[in-house]
This record gives structure tokens, C-alpha cells and sequence, in this order.
């Protein structure tokens, strides 16, 4: 049949409004190419799932650890233990399929490697079964509901467990059991803002700290899809960071009771040595211009060091430890790289090469950093043999250097098993920050 130009000129019309729903929202813009609901990451969000397995994700500490205030005075070997449990556990019951994370309603919950400031979060999930229930933690603390709107006559996204402020949503805006429901949720630091399905349902309510409501919640922690002994799926779990600068601090009450002090006065290079004239010392922090290798002046064994980096983009540096003074740290003693690896000039490195490697020696789990130009915070503990470095709260490396006889880069490193040396930034002629530098020493 011969189109006219009425019927042209409406098939014109209703493409614009489908491109239109599309840009807004309101269509996956993948749908319409087959992929079963997926979307591209929206522009200033990363994904936390990659639609192909659980890359950035592990298995949440069984009771009394799903408890951050509990899990946080586990030992690290007894954290260890207890995360491998969790991570089995995590593989037997979540699963992925066509792109879509699956629960079977068993097992435990699922959590992000790294821990989580403010942020913004979009994430689609679905009940599979009537009387589903289920939900996400904010900073590791529950949580907000996802229900059977049928069960229970509030609906979805409310802050279940708090008791002083608002805990139901505004309105009931679930789609039914089986179909998918998105949620928009923004946490600023105490305030939790949701919207579901495109509806306001809780707007700027403090969330309450369930694991001591004597204190706030927590300034960081992980985020987590809950088990609640029901099947869920989740899809299309995307994360906005908003950038929080409280600026150089001192070291806190928990830390000097802890024996940490302070690398760095937050005014001169008092108490570093080496290359000092490729760093300045600007508002409480240490900025790398020239490069060069620059460090604390005495000499650690063991110890967990502390510090926070910001980078700028392909920034290349290095943590040096044990190492000794004037010499290639990657080899006669250790380089802990410090990296923007996902600048395109880093795009073909190896595995020990990216950002909290043990250069040329140990890989790194990836996923933890921080986009560029945002300060990001990493922990190093050295006790004998045993190397384990958090970054932003993930566990990226846990290492027994001792047990090493083969190099990953086929590379002698012959300080790779000293006991002791000098801790130090190792400049590479690129632009970058630390601040909040402390120590404490091992005995």
C-alpha cells in the first residue's frame, strides 16, 4: 500500500516520541535492539555489575560479621578466613544469566568489594515470587525495602529499620510481582533520597545506625543486595560517587590509641629525605611536580602505613617499602604501584602492573580506585612475609611474598624478601597528591 504524506508524516511523529521516552528514561534504549532490558551506563555513573559475573562483588560475612561495627575488630587473618567462607558461599547461590544477577534465595548477602561515601545509586531488581522480600544496604547498614507490594500494603523503598525518623515511603510505586522496578536512590551523607520507578517515595530522611543507634551512620562502608530467604534478580547497577572533601585531618582518637602517628606535618618536608625538590608542601598536602623518589626518614619492618592519593589523568607513581635509599625500588626492594591505569597509554599492561600491584611481582584485584581527580585512600599492612593493601576499603591484595620464588615479569627482584627499609613515594615525573600520611609500627 502506498504511504501518504499523512501517514509519513506520523510515523515521523511517533519515532520522535519513542527517541523521546527513550532520553528520558521512561524506554532501555537497548531494548531495542534485542538486549532484553540492558542499558548503556548512563553518562557520570560506572557500573558495579558487569552483566557477565561477579567482578567487584563478594559475599557478605555470615552473622555476627554482617555486622561492620564486629567485623571491624576481626584480625586480619580471621577476616581472611571468614571471607573465603563468604565468597564460596556467595558462588554456590548468586549467578549470572543473560545479563542479569540472579539470587537463588539461599546463602547469604552480596556486597561490593570497596566501600562507598555519598553517591548516587540506579539499580532495576525484580521479585520472582510472591511474598518476595529483600533489599539494599547503604554504608552496610539496612536498608531499603523491597517487598511484595501485595503483602505488605506500603510498597517498596522505604527505610525499614528506622525507628526515630520516617521509615515508610510515600506511596505505594512497585510494578507488579514479576516485572521489573527501578530504583533511584542518593545518599548525601546522613540523608537517603529514593525515588522508585520515577516517584518520590523518600526525600532527604536521615538513615538511622542500626548496629548502634547511639552513633550516626557510618561515613563509609560497603553497599548490599540483601538475603532475606527469597529469590530477587537485580540488573543495571549503576553508581555516581559524589565527591566528599573534608581536607587533610588529624589523626583520630581511634588511631592515636591504635600507636598510628603522623608522616607529615601538613606544612614542610620536615622528616623526609631524598628528592625533596621534586615535592612541595602545600595545605596539608605533599604534591609530586618533578618526580624523584622522596622518603620518611627512618626505617620500617613491619607496619600498616596509611595515606590518601589523588591522581591526575596517566598519572604514574610508587609506594616504595623496605627498600633502600637511591636504588630502583622495584627490584631491590618493593614498588607498590600508584597508577591511573585507565588511561589509555596504560590500556595493554599486565596484571602486575596496574594500580596496588606489587610490581612485576603480584597482581591486583581491580575495581576499587576511584575515578581521577578524586581522593582515594589505601591502606598497607607489611607483617613478615605477608602483604595485604586496602584501597578504598577493598581488599585488592593478600600476598606471602614469602612463598615466591617465580616472578610474575621473569624479572630477578632481589629485595623482594628484606626485612626492613625505608618507606617512600617514587616519582615518575607526573603530577599527583597524598595527604593524611601515618604509621604504625608492628612489633
Amino acid at each position: 500500500m502506498k504511504k501518504t504524506r499523512t501517514t509519513k508524516r506520523w510515523v515521523k511523529y511517533l519515532n520522535c516520541i519513542y527517541l523521546l521516552l527513550v532520553v528520558v528514561g521512561c524506554l532501555a534504549p537497548s531494548a531495542a535492539c534485542g538486549e532484553k532490558g540492558l542499558n548503556q551506563v548512563p553518562e557520570g555513573f560506572v557500573a558495579l555489575f558487569n552483566g557477565k559475573d561477579l567482578a567487584g562483588w563478594k559475599g557478605l560475612l555470615s552473622s555476627p560479621y554482617d555486622n561492620p561495627i564486629k567485623r571491624a575488630k576481626l584480625s586480619p587473618e580471621a577476616l581472611a578466613n571468614e571471607q573465603a567462607k563468604a565468597d564460596l558461599s556467595m558462588l554456590e547461590h548468586w549467578t549470572v544469566k543473560d545479563g542479569v544477577l540472579e539470587f537463588d534465595g539461599k546463602g547469604f548477602s552480596l556486597a561490593t568489594l570497596r566501600d562507598y561515601e555519598d553517591f548516587e545509586l540506579l539499580v532495576d531488581w525484580k521479585i520472582v515470587n510472591p511474598r518476595g522480600d529483600s533489599g539494599i544496604y547503604l554504608r552496610g547498614t539496612p536498608q531499603v525495602q523491597i517487598w511484595d507490594p501485595e503483602q505488605h500494603k506500603i510498597g517498596s523503598g522505604g527505610l525499614y529499620n528506622n525507628k526515630k525518623n520516617p521509615s515508610k515511603p510515600a506511596m505505594i510505586a512497585d510494578n507488579p510481582i514479576g516485572q521489573w522496578n527501578t530504583f533511584r536512590i542518593k545518599m548525601v551523607g546522613e540523608r537517603v533520597t529514593i525515588h522508585l520507578n520515577g516517584k518520590l517515595v523518600v526525600n532527604k530522611v536521615v538513615l538511622e545506625n542500626y548496629w548502634d543507634r547511639s552513633r550516626p551512620i557510618f561515613p563509609s562502608d560497603q553497599i548490599e543486595l540483601q538475603c532475606h530467604g527469597d529469590p530477587i534478580h537485580f540488573r543495571n547497577i549503576y553508581i555516581r560517587e559524589i565527591p566528599r572533601d573534608e581536607g587533610p585531618q588529624p589523626l583520630t582518637k581511634d588511631e592515636k590509641a591504635a600507636g598510628f602517628v603522623s608522616l607529615f606535618n601538613g606544612k614542610d618536608l620536615t622528616g623526609w629525605i631524598g628528592d625533596t625538590n621534586g615535592y612541595i608542601a602545600k595545605d596539608g598536602r605533599i604534591i609530586c611536580q618533578k618526580g624523584g623518589n622522596v622518603y620518611a626518614k627512618d626505617e620500617y619492618s613491619n607496619f600498616i602505613f596509611r595515606f590518601e592519593f589523588k591522581l591526575t589523568p596517566g598519572a604514574n607513581n610508587g609506594l616504595g617499602i623496605r627498600t633502600p635509599l637511591n636504588v630502583n625500588a622495584a627490584y631491590q626492594g618493593m614498588e607498590l604501584q600508584i597508577l591511573d591505569d585507565t588511561a589509555d597509554q596504560y590500556k595493554n599492561l599486565q596484571p602486575y602492573q596496574y594500580h596496588g600491584s606489587i610490581y612485576g611481582v603480584v597482581p591486583v584485584i581491580r575495581g576499587c580506585q576511584k575515578p581521577v581527580g578524586q581522593w582515594n585512600y589505601q591502606e598497607v599492612t607489611a607483617k613478615g612475609g605477608r602483604i595485604r593493601i586496602r584501597l578504598n576499603g577493598g581488599l585488592v591484595v593478600d600476598a606471602d611474598i614469602s612463598k615466591i620464588t617465580d616472578t610474575m615479569d621473569k624479572r630477578p627482584h632481589p629485595g623482594l624478601h628484606r626485612e626492613k627499609g625505608y618507606i617512600g613515594f617514587l616519582g615518575h615525573g607526573s603530577q599527583l597528591e597524598f595527604r593524611n600520611i601515618r604509621i604504625k609500627e608492628l612489633k
